[in-house]
């Protein structure tokens, strides 16, 4: 289902400046084992930004089709869009 075969990354874009990694860990976390998980700007980031990103890698290349469909869900504030990323090697 996932437009990159055998990817297990996805990328989150327009996120709520609010958002954690704590909570996208929870949130992404029921559709698969997530292996690594990068929010940015990062928590810790003293600056304010009105949006974020985040990368998540799966254990399993399945778990990607399965985070589309969270597409338009809205979050906090802001409808997820939610796509498959490359991998680097």
């Amino acid at each position: 289902m996932s437009g990159i075969p055998g990817t297990a990354v996805v990328q989150v874009t327009n996120l709520s400046s609010a958002v954690s990694s704590e909570q996208m860990r929870t949130l992404f976390g029921f559709l698969g084992d997530i292996e690594e998980l990068r929010l940015y700007p990062p928590d810790n980031t003293p600056l304010s930004f009105s949006s974020k990103v985040c990368y998540i890698k799966y254990r399993d290349s399945s778990s990607v089709g399965v985070a589309q469909h969270l597409t338009n869900t809205v979050f906090i504030d802001r409808a997820l869009i939610v796509v498959p990323c490359a991998e680097d090697d």
